[in-house]
This record gives structure tokens, C-alpha cells and sequence, in this order.
């Protein structure tokens, strides 16, 4: 049995497992693979990722908040994880090396609800999503700006990685949201710094949290009319990048959203 899992902590909540399972059984690998969830603490990461490759372990995704020390850890490393400063996958090597890569960053380039050459985007937050979301919008050739409420990190990510650091928030042709407001059942829209015009200031909208029933921003853009990419759609790209890489086989996606509840023609 081919082993592959989902490294965080905590990870219980990963919906991972149930996107990557369901491409493994649409391809009829379900025999041969099987994918699961690996709370790993951080004082544990890197001794117990090391031991995986032993225990049949082919690759594994990583989550909050294992994504620095998971590059950190690897042997060698895509040019986008190494810009980045962060990967979301592993791969073991045969030879017992480690690979890492960064599909958080494609994933955003691929689903963004507009072509960002060109565009002008806004970053909320300026953590490890805001990381792959600020590296993945400059190289597509977008102008992008990043907002933190800690003023001092987004100058301190923007001085690494590019983009302009503000401390007043106005209008873009695409807003991507990389605070977790909309994560907790009671938040609200007013959470977000927003400007007067609210979300009508912005062409489009993708945003990293998700929800069934969908986050305050996503619900507001769908009621004004603005193209928008919520968690879901996002987590489902990255995961099939990974899938890909882990497999060597296309991914299907259509029953990987389907696993998470989205439209098999979304």
C-alpha cells in the first residue's frame, strides 16, 4: 500500500483526505493508495516526516503550522518554494531524498476569477497564504499591494518578496482575502477593512477561508454580481497540483469537488 497524508497540527478539520481519496478511487487506485491524516506536532515535525518514507509513505501535503519548517527540512526544492520561503508538499525520493513544492501559489494563479496580468490586486493579511498569494500574483504580472493589521509585517513581507506594503485600503481590480475572518461561525463582513463602497470596489474576489455555506466575503460578492473563488475551489486546485505530482497521473477533478460538495461543472 502506497501511503500519502496531510501534516498539520491541528489537522482534524482537513478535508484533504476526503479530496484526495476521491480522486485516488476515480482513477481506480483506491487499492494501491490510500490517503489519511497525520497531526504531527512542531516539536515532533521534522523527526517523525523523516521517518514516513519507512512506514510506505510516498508524499504528503502540509498545513498551518508546518510550511516553513517543511522547506526547511527538504533536501532540494522548486524555485517557487524556494522564493516563496514555504512549501505545502512533499515528495520522497526513492534515493531518500525530500522534495518540496509550493501548489498554494499555482493553484490562486489558475483560479483567479480574472486575468491578473496587468491587474491590480489587494492582499489582506500577510502570513504564509499571503506569501503563495503575493509570489504567485507578481509572477503572473499584477501590480499587488498587501494590508496587514500589523502594518510591520506586511513591510517586512514586501521588502522580501515585492509588492507594496499600505496602511489604507482602496479599491483593485481583485481583492484576495488571507485572514482568517469568515473561519469562525459568528464572523462578519464588517471584520474585514473594507472600504466605504464595501466590495464594490473590487472586480473580483478569492478568498482562502472556507465554508459550506460559504464565508461573509464570498456571500457578499455572489449578492453584488462579482466573479469570486472561495477556500473550496482553491483547496481542491492546490490539492490537484499535489495529486499529480504524488501519482504521476492527471487529476480528476470534477470528483474532487464533488468530495467537498462543489458542482461537478463549477
Amino acid at each position: 500500500m502506497k501511503r500519502l497524508g496531510v501534516v498539520g497540527w491541528p489537522v482534524a478539520h482537513s478535508l484533504s483526505p476526503r479530496i484526495q481519496n476521491a480522486a485516488l478511487s476515480a482513477l481506480g487506485l483506491e487499492r494501491d493508495w490510500h490517503y489519511q491524516l497525520l497531526p504531527i506536532p512542531p516539536e515532533l515535525f521534522a523527526e517523525t516526516v523523516r521517518a514516513l518514507p519507512g512506514d510506505g509513505f510516498r508524499g504528503v501535503n502540509v498545513t498551518i503550522p508546518h510550511k516553513r519548517a517543511a522547506l526547511a527540512l527538504a533536501t532540494a526544492a522548486s524555485p517557487r518554494a524556494r522564493a516563496i520561503g514555504a512549501a505545502n508538499t512533499l515528495l520522497f525520493e526513492p534515493e531518500g531524498g525530500i522534495w518540496a513544492d509550493n501548489t498554494d501559489a499555482p493553484a490562486l494563479a489558475q483560479g483567479a476569477p480574472l486575468d491578473v496580468r496587468g491587474a491590480s490586486v489587494l492582499i489582506l493579511g500577510a502570513g504564509g497564504s499571503a506569501r503563495a498569494a503575493l509570489w504567485a500574483m507578481l509572477d503572473a504580472g499584477a501590480g499587488v499591494q498587501v494590508w496587514s493589521r500589523t502594518p510591520q509585517r506586511a513591510e517586512e513581507l514586501c521588502a522580501e518578496l515585492g509588492g507594496q506594503p499600505v496602511r489604507r485600503i482602496g479599491r483593485a481590480d481583485l481583492l484576495v482575502n488571507c485572514t482568517p475572518v469568515g473561519l469562525a461561525p459568528g464572523d462578519t463582513l464588517e471584520e474585514l477593512p473594507l472600504p466605504e463602497r464595501g466590495v464594490a470596489a473590487y472586480g473580483a474576489i478569492a478568498d482562502y477561508v472556507y465554508s459550506p455555506q460559504g464565508t461573509p466575503l464570498t456571500r457578499a460578492a455572489r449578492a453584488a454580481g462579482i466573479p469570486n473563488v472561495d477556500g473550496l475551489e482553491l483547496l481542491v486546485g492546490q490539492g490537484a497540483l499535489a495529486f499529480e505530482l504524488f501519482t504521476g497521473r492527471g487529476a480528476p477533478l470534477d470528483a474532487m469537488r464533488v468530495a467537498v460538495g462543489i458542482s461537478s461543472t463549477a
